[in-house]
């Protein structure tokens, strides 16, 4: 009665052998294959060229000197503006800053195209009448209040140049129009000036409240 009940288990024993040997052959090859592409996208990974310079990234700074004047400071100027200049910082955004041609304790430079900062000078005024134009600020014009400085923003062909009209010393920033959202380079300025260059107690114009 035994050898009854086990003889008819031998086929399936048989025939369960014969699908996992088929299936070891069929794994096999897949195995192989599956390696052969893991090897081929690894040399393909190495032989793809560097990755170029991003088309955005800043351009190379020049080692020569940004040409900058130097007007003569009074002894209250002078002593303002050194202590704008002295505290600049030496980068700003991805503009690395750049040696002057003259004042470095009144002008600093970054970056190329050269975005600059200088202090002193003459304050610009407001112009009397609607049609005065001539070296003033038109009365229409709308000053931008950023970060407690208030800038007046000059719109020229290759720049604009924003000065303070609420401060003791004049300070002028020149961004080039390469330059995006000229304003916010120049509020980058707006703390420092705050801290170092004290506001003044007339003649600021109604704008600027």
């Amino acid at each position: 009665m035994v050898d009854v009940e086990t003889r008819p288990a031998a086929p399936e024993d048989r025939t369960t052998r014969k699908a996992a040997l088929w299936a070891t052959l069929i794994a096999v090859p897949v195995t192989v294959l599956a390696g052969l592409g893991i090897f081929s996208q690894i040399g393909s990974t190495d032989d793809k060229p560097a990755a170029q310079p991003s088309a955005t990234q800043p351009a190379i700074v020049p080692g020569t000197p940004v040409q900058m004047a130097a007007p003569k400071l009074s002894a209250r100027q002078a002593e303002v503006c050194l202590a704008v200049t002295s505290q600049l910082p030496t980068k700003v955004r991805d503009l690395v800053a750049r040696k002057v041609s003259a004042g470095p304790e009144q002008n600093a430079a970054y970056g190329e195209p050269a975005l600059t900062v200088a202090c002193g000078g003459t304050q610009p005024a407001t112009c009397q009448s609607m049609t005065a134009t001539s070296r003033c600020v038109p009365m229409d014009t709308e000053l931008m209040n950023m970060n407690r400085v208030c800038w007046y923003a000059d719109q020229r062909a290759d720049a604009t140049v924003f000065t303070t009209m609420d401060r003791e010393v004049p300070v002028t920033v020149t961004v080039p129009q390469q330059y995006e959202q000229a304003a916010q380079w120049a509020n980058e300025f707006s703390d420092i000036v705050v801290e170092t260059d004290k506001s003044r107690s007339s003649g600021v114009p109604s704008g600027c409240v």
